[in-house]
C-alpha cells in the first residue's frame, strides 16, 4: 500500500456530479502498477450509460461554472493549483504507482500540469 500523507487523495470511486460514486453494480477492476504487477486500487466499473450520466452531470455543470465572475473562476483555479502544489509528494507517488515511472519524472509532471492551472488562474481575471 502507498504510504501517503493525505490517503484521502487515493480515490476508488468517480466523481459524478458533485459526488463520488461507485457503479451501480459494485463491480470493480484492478489498477495494476505496471513495474511490478501489484495492485495500487480499484476503480468502478461503470456501464455506458454510467459514464453517459457523468458525461451529462459535467455538461449541466457548466452554466454554473459559467455565471461565475471572472474574479471567482480565478480563485478557483488558483485554489486548485495551491492544492495541487500541496499535495505533490502523494501525487506524485501516486502517479508513480499508476504508470511505473520514475518517482522524479512524476514529481515534475506534477509541477508541470500545475503551472497550466495557475496560468490559466491569471488569464482568468482577464476575461
Amino acid at each position: 500500500m502507498l504510504q501517503l500523507n493525505d490517503p484521502a487523495l487515493l480515490k476508488n470511486l468517480c466523481p459524478i456530479g458533485g459526488e463520488w460514486q461507485a457503479a451501480a453494480s459494485g463491480l470493480t477492476f484492478p489498477v495494476l502498477n505496471p513495474s511490478s504487477g501489484a495492485e495500487v486500487g480499484t476503480v468502478p466499473n461503470l456501464t455506458r450509460e454510467e459514464v453517459g450520466a457523468a458525461v451529462q452531470a459535467a455538461a449541466d455543470a457548466f452554466p454554473v461554472w459559467r455565471a461565475l465572475t471572472a474574479k471567482e473562476r480565478s480563485l478557483r483555479l488558483r485554489r486548485w493549483f495551491d492544492l495541487m502544489i500541496e499535495a505533490q509528494d502523494d501525487l506524485a507517488l501516486i502517479m508513480t504507482a499508476e504508470q511505473g515511472k520514475p518517482l522524479a519524472e512524476s514529481r515534475g509532471e506534477i509541477i508541470y500540469a500545475a503551472s497550466f492551472v495557475e496560468w490559466f488562474a491569471e488569464e482568468a481575471k482577464r476575461a
